[in-house]
């Protein structure tokens, strides 16, 4: 498991968990486009577990992952989840319920 995280005090935490397997092209995409949404979007608020399923593979059936890459928002509630290589920005700001960054 990889952690990416950027947090500043005293801001809402967004908890991202993002599910892929090994270093396929849809995994790395999925790890590069998110993390440049949570550069653009979330700046200092945001934490990323990515967890490789070809490592830990019995967490597929314990967390109900069925496709891969996934991503799931765990915080701020509710919890959401997002089946890509996140590569359509905009699919992934309305499905995680961000506002975006107009920078």
């Amino acid at each position: 498991m990889e952690q990416i995280s950027n947090l500043k005090e005293e801001s809402i935490i967004w908890r991202l968990k993002l599910y892929v397997a090994g270093q396929t092209p849809k995994s790395v995409a999925a790890i590069t486009n998110l993390t440049k949404i949570c550069e653009q979007n979330l700046q200092g608020q945001y934490q990323v577990e990515v967890v490789d399923l070809l490592l830990s593979p019995h967490l597929a059936k314990e967390n109900q992952i069925f496709a891969i890459p996934t991503l799931i928002r765990q915080l701020p509630t509710p919890i959401k989840q997002i089946i890509g290589d996140l590569s359509n920005k905009e699919k992934v700001l309305l499905g995680l319920d961000i506002q975006p960054d107009f920078k």
